[in-house]
């Protein structure tokens, strides 16, 4: 048995947060265990956690504030359970899980990059002193998984020199995240849309990132052609106490066409409830889950070229550059133009043929095997050490994309 702790900064609504949760509830339980770590207070995902039974633990500290008796908890905890793998997740895990394999070192060492160049936002300074540490301690892992090329590049940029990257996608739970075209209406009416327009989403929470106010700008380009159309916000901040969001709603034009959700939980059946989804953010991302999760409902997305936006969405016309609101309300237009009926089933079976959890959770399965010294099963995969490139439509296991940084 293969014991994975997977050590994170918290379980609140995320990308991280959500790709975490499908790998350990996914990965075969016959191989492999799986516990999770919570530097603080975990949020919404740790009920799914506890609902599969997979044991978490939370180290108590408080956000951007490290404490010696949290980190003294830690190494005793990965003492205890001598876990095979120590899996990090985002900067501040990687971090303090590099220092606790100091003081319990015989576990592999991996960590999870999920993002691209967000150390390039303005006032990020804290961050930015984080990467550069790691960035000079990027040879201690055994690996580090990134989950979009654009994330490796940045990485490698700005000083990553692991001993491996391993490339690995993140999955979509394919039967949670479904449409639901009969109960469009239904799900429309409960989430305050009357009008018959087209309805265009924006899942992001409110932060620079992710650019709302090109969203806005769009979205008046919009309504000046679609007065009937209405504008989703949905995410921590999108709510009507942020007051920055209601003057830009305002400035916009839009306020009454818009809908702002907050935070939730429920997004399998938000997402359906839409005619578009939008990804506009201006930089660092690395693989969007909410592109996926809106095409496994069958929700065709526009996005900016971020990231891995365009590997995802495969289609030229539905990439637009970052900052630009003419361009991004051109794209939602010639999708309008087009038959959405039609649509949707195309892009929830790429969803479906290429990001679906169980596929994903394969190549993680791979990658542990192999960091461990462990064969698959009968069932036959090729190794995974040396892969250059792979085509994740192409072949008939999915096995994921190793490169070792001494050859590039």
């Amino acid at each position: 048995m293969i014991r994975v702790c997977h050590l994170i900064n918290d379980l609140d609504l995320g990308g991280a947060e959500r790709t975490l949760v499908n790998v350990v509830r996914h990965l075969d339980p016959t191989r492999f265990s799986n516990e999770v770590i919570s530097l603080i207070e975990p949020g919404l995902f740790a009920r799914d956690l506890r609902a599969a039974g997979i044991p978490l633990t939370s180290l108590g500290m408080r956000r951007g504030r490290p404490t010696f008796s949290a980190f003294a908890r830690l190494v005793r905890q990965l003492r205890q359970s001598q876990p095979t793998i120590l899996q990090t997740w985002l900067y501040h895990a990687d971090l303090l899980g590099t220092v606790a394999h100091l003081f319990a070192p015989r576990m592999k060492l991996v960590w999870n990059v999920r993002c691209s160049d967000i150390a390039t936002m303005p006032g990020s300074h804290r961050l930015q002193a984080i990467i550069g540490l790691l960035a000079r301690m990027s040879g201690r892992p055994d690996a580090v998984i990134v989950n979009s090329t654009s994330g490796q590049i940045f990485h490698e940029h700005i000083g990553y020199r692991p001993r491996s990257w391993i490339k690995l996608p993140n999955g979509v739970d394919t039967e949670k995240f479904r449409p639901y075209p009969d109960l469009k209406r239904h799900l429309r009416r409960k989430l305050g849309v009357q009008a018959e327009g087209p309805v265009i989403g924006l899942v992001a929470r409110y932060h620079p990132m992710k650019d709302h106010a090109t969203f806005l700008r769009a979205s008046a380009r919009l309504a000046k052609e679609y007065p009937n159309a209405r504008f989703v916000l949905c995410g921590n901040g999108c709510d009507s106490q942020n007051q920055n969001l209601v003057r830009l709603i305002d400035q916009a034009g839009v306020s009454e066409r818009t809908i702002l959700l907050g935070p939730r939980y429920d997004m399998n059946m938000i997402y359906p409830a839409l005619d578009l989804l939008t990804l506009c953010s201006a930089f660092g991302e690395g693989f969007p889950n909410v592109l996926t999760e809106a095409m496994a409902c069958g929700v065709p997305c526009v996005a900016t070229d971020v990231g891995s936006c365009r590997e995802i969405l495969d289609d030229p016309g539905l990439i637009v550059p970052p900052r630009d609101p003419a361009a991004l309300a051109q794209a939602w237009k010639c999708v309008l133009a087009g038959t959405l009926d039609e649509l949707s089933p195309m892009v929830r079976a790429r969803a479906v043929e290429y990001y679906r959890a169980e596929r994903i959770c394969q190549l993680y399965e791979s990658t542990y095997l192999d960091l461990a010294g462990k064969e698959l099963p009968a069932r036959g995969r090729e190794p995974a050490q040396g892969i250059d490139a792979v085509d994740f439509g192409r072949v008939s296991e999915p096995r994921p994309t190793v490169t070792n940084s001494m050859t590039g």
